[in-house]
């Protein structure tokens, strides 16, 4: 198992489940679990790596880096991960 997918898991071990026992699941059902999400993730970044694509496309053709890129650049990182908390209901 990726250790950062580990040490996800054994965060969320570490917590108590609502009957207060604690959660525990097979190292492979993680791993899926954990590889699926990622995918989902990757779906939602492609969108917005097209939106840069664009900011780089407008420098590289000698536009210059200008207002309207700015504007583009902060606000694929305002809701990028917005995004992806609405995407998967994550409310923190």
């Amino acid at each position: 198992m990726n250790n950062n997918i580990k040490k996800l898991y054994e965060d969320a071990s570490l917590t108590d489940g609502p009957s207060g026992s604690r959660y525990s699941l097979p190292d492979e059902f993680v791993e899926k679990f954990a590889e699926l999400i990622v995918l989902e993730c990757a779906k939602l970044n492609k969108h917005h790596s097209y939106e840069l694509m664009g900011v780089i496309t407008d420098v590289e053709e000698g536009d210059g880096f200008d207002d309207v890129c700015l504007n583009t650049v902060k606000r694929v990182a305002e809701h990028l991960a917005k995004d992806l908390k609405e995407h998967f209901g994550v409310e923190k």
